[in-house]
């Protein structure tokens, strides 16, 4: 069902462009990285990262990893390469900590993620590039969409088809990093 999620936000949205460079957080199983390396072609770049082991994928070099470790980001920037040219066009977060059952703690859980990746993609995203997160709704979700329209062109929210209705879960899209500046921190 993921992997449908991100081909239906991408058939609407156009983010994964041939040649792109892509990172993506909480990849495994890895749905998400298969559809990203199909889209870019060989031209592409996808980097992956999670906790979990995943299946080799074609096109997908991937790192097992918490993204929360302190050192995970800096190994997914040196996994990109040169600072100046290895610049990702697209980083992706499907991220989510393990469900507690109680709403109100896997909101702020999954929130927390979600502003680590924020910040990980203004280090990271070359100007003009996007940004997709998996988030729930809770309310916390709206500072961080505040956030976010400061360093970026559009900012939205977008519960893709495949999301069931019944869900909390939907996506915060980032649109046109403005890059260059220092961003904020979330």
């Amino acid at each position: 069902r993921a992997a449908y999620k991100l081909a239906e936000i991408d058939d609407k949205f156009h983010l994964l462009k041939p040649g792109a460079r892509v990172v993506d957080l909480g990849a495994a199983p890895g749905g998400w990285s298969e559809i990203a390396a199909q889209r870019i072609g060989p031209g592409g770049r996808v980097i992956a990262l999670d906790v979990l082991d995943m299946k080799p994928v074609a096109g997908v070099e991937f790192l097992q990893l918490d993204f929360l470790d302190p050192t995970a980001p800096d190994r997914l920037k040196d996994m990109l390469g040169d600072r100046k040219q290895g610049k990702a066009d697209v980083v992706l977060s499907d991220m989510a900590a393990n469900a507690t059952g109680h709403r109100q703690t896997d909101h702020l859980r999954i929130m927390a993620l979600a502003e680590a990746a924020a910040l990980f993609a203004r280090e990271v995203l070359a100007p003009g590039g996007s940004f997709i997160c998996k988030v729930l709704q809770g309310g916390t979700e709206a500072a961080l969409l505040a956030e976010l329209k400061r360093d970026f062109a559009t900012v939205k929210h977008v519960k893709p088809p495949a999301s069931r209705t019944d869900s909390a879960e939907l996506y915060l899209l980032a649109k046109g990093f403005r890059g260059g500046s220092k961003a904020a921190p979330v």
